[in-house]
Order: structure tokens, then C-alpha cells, then sequence
């Protein structure tokens, strides 16, 4: 993860900088989803041509990030306005991406995040 530009820095600009406190909400939860899913996706090793033979393949991680941005998304989806649909279809995929990657998927209703969402099939 890269750091926040150094305001002091000569080289950055003082309108490159936004203060946290300026950044609307809905931005920040979207841009954590948006990492969230990020790093489900690659630890699903979707990244990659052949997500089985990934070497970032990791579901027990992907279990873990995939309730986070479950229980981001029931959260807040009230808050994200017509942001929430699309974020909610890119979690509803990770979901099912799960599901197919596992060798025992889980339940209905017991995968990762869906205690959040309900079951997804």
C-alpha cells in the first residue's frame, strides 16, 4: 500500500492533497470496497489466466475478505445511492467465484459473507 503524499514534499503540489475530512463518505466506501474486492479477487486467483493453478490462490483469505466487504456493503448500502448496485452485483460474483474455486463448497447461506447478503447460488 502506498503512502499519502508528504504535503511538506516540494514535489507534490498542495492541490494534489485531499484532507480525509473533505472526502464525501460514500467515497471512502467505495473506494473500500473497491479494495476489498480487489483482494478477494486475487486471493481467488482470478487474476490470473488459470485461477486454480494461481499462485495467489488462497480461499481461506478470500473467506475473510469477502465478509468484510459483505458486512461493509449491509452496512452502508443505504448511504452508496447508485453506487450500491454495481457493488453489490461485484460481491454477489466474488461469492459464486468462491463457491466454484472451493473443492467442498459450503451450504447455501453459509459461505463467505452470506450470514450479510443471504444465500447466494
Amino acid at each position: 500500500m502506498t503512502e499519502a503524499p508528504d504535503p511538506q514534499d516540494p514535489h507534490v503540489e498542495p492541490e494534489d492533497v485531499r484532507e480525509l475530512a473533505e472526502i464525501p463518505a460514500v467515497e471512502v466506501i467505495s473506494r473500500a470496497a473497491v479494495m476489498l474486492m480487489s483482494s478477494a479477487a486475487e486471493k481467488l486467483g482470478l487474476g490470473d489466466a488459470d485461477p486454480q493453478q494461481s499462485s495467489h490462490l488462497d480461499l481461506d483469505e478470500a473467506r475473510r475478505v469477502i465478509t468484510a466487504l459483505a458486512g461493509l456493503v449491509t452496512a452502508s448500502v443505504e448511504y452508496l445511492g447508485p453506487h450500491a448496485g454495481p457493488i453489490r452485483e461485484g460481491l454477489q460474483a466474488l461469492q459464486r467465484a468462491f463457491r466454484e474455486a472451493s473443492s467442498t463448497p459450503d451450504e447455501p447461506g453459509f459461505g463467505p459473507g452470506e450470514k450479510y447478503t443471504g444465500p447466494v447460488y
